[in-house]
């Protein structure tokens, strides 16, 4: 099956419908026998998702920055657990690692990951599917602002329909490579 790099908050201050989300997600992207990339933390979605992922006998790829494993953060459970020397080396690894990527609930670094990879998509850097989870319409109010951008030159039209937006996991699943 695929390997599924999953971008989502590590905020130990989230609500705990939001951890549920991510534990369903990391339990279902192993049923299905996708490997799971991430950031190789424990806090947070990020944690959330690899726990739900080995809970349900799958395999999880962490990868993380030599800086946070000094902080003490990274998913020590992790079936491999990469050490990079930044979070440049990181998100580059993780995007070589995967065939498909998969966006949580998430703030500033989950954007960042979320809109590399979007935008590399767009130019047809890579053509591994782009997906998000916008559940209980999380990122509705962005996506609404973006697709305003296309009618004034500021992004194509194209690079927008390269998104899969998705309500549910198991429309999720269905976009992601078998």
């Amino acid at each position: 099956m695929a390997a599924v790099c999953v971008f989502c908050a590590s905020s130990r201050l989230l609500d705990q419908r939001w951890l549920d989300l991510a534990t369903e997600v990391g339990d279902a992207l192993a049923r299905h026998g996708h490997v799971l990339v991430s950031g190789g933390g424990r806090a947070g979605l990020m944690g959330a998702v690899a726990e739900g992922a080995r809970g349900a006998g799958g395999h999880t790829i962490g990868v993380i920055p030599q800086s946070l494993v000094d902080r003490e953060i990274a998913d020590t459970k992790a079936g491999e657990l990469v050490v990079t020397d930044g979070l440049a080396s990181r998100k580059n690894l993780m995007i070589e690692k995967s065939d498909a990527f998969l966006t949580l609930p998430g703030g500033i670094g989950t954007l960042d990951e979320l809109f590399e990879v979007w935008t590399t998509s767009s130019l047809h850097v890579h053509d591994k599917p782009v997906v998000v989870l916008n559940t209980d319409g999380f990122y509705t109010g962005l996506l609404t602002w973006l697709d305003s951008l296309a009618p004034t030159g500021f992004v194509r039209r194209e690079a927008l329909d390269r998104l899969v937006v998705v309500d549910t996991i198991e429309e999720a699943l269905a976009a992601l490579p078998r």
